[in-house]
């Protein structure tokens, strides 16, 4: 069980149709194929309670991403759709905070808690995670609400996304975030 503020801010990273783009799986399939539904009860909960949410979108800049603005990909996928009303902050790096107003918007919200789910795991997840701990904030990282794809290490060894997803979290574990489960974030929301 992790205790959490009632003003902790969930954070949704780029779960954007883009994500399904065939060139991600080049090196073969992503890991956590329930992710999108653990972030589905996270959003759903959070709105039950009326808690502090935000979705992040990335706006590719790169002629040739399935992410640029215009595109179908950028589109947020169906089951984490943000709903009328609630907070989407844009952003064009594989940080939330570089350029968007993230950081701001949390300290006038008073939330120094955040329980951050999305993808990919060990790109635009770690570096938000990653600068929210340098920013002061404590990071709950859901690690079943979050996946990553195979991928070559600089040695050109092929990595399954289960190996890359796992060595993300081990990177952020104690130092940036507290890894946490879907379930045990559940059980810490009324």
């Amino acid at each position: 069980m992790i205790a959490l503020p009632a003003n902790a801010t969930l954070i949704v990273i780029d779960v954007q149709q883009a994500i399904d783009a065939p060139y991600w799986a080049k090196d073969g399939p992503r890991n956590n194929p329930g992710a999108e539904a653990a972030i589905a009860a996270l959003l759903a909960a959070w709105r039950r309670a009326a808690r502090p949410l935000v979705h992040v979108r990335h706006d590719s800049r790169e002629p040739n991403s399935a992410y640029r603005p215009g595109r179908p990909g950028n589109d947020f996928k169906p089951a984490v759709r943000p709903l009328p009303g609630e907070t989407v902050v844009p952003k064009q790096t594989t940080s939330a905070f570089v350029g968007t107003g993230l950081e701001q918007l949390l300290r006038a919200a008073g939330s120094d808690t955040l329980v951050v789910c999305g993808a990919i795991t060990n790109n635009s997840v770690e570096t938000t995670v990653r600068m929210a701990a340098c920013l002061g904030f404590r990071a709950c990282l859901v690690a079943d609400g979050c996946f990553t794809f195979a991928r070559r290490d600089w040695n050109g060894v092929l990595r399954s996304a289960d190996e890359v997803h796992a060595l993300s979290l081990a990177n952020l574990a104690g130092e940036y975030a507290e890894i946490v489960t879907a379930s045990t974030v559940l059980a810490a929301v009324p």
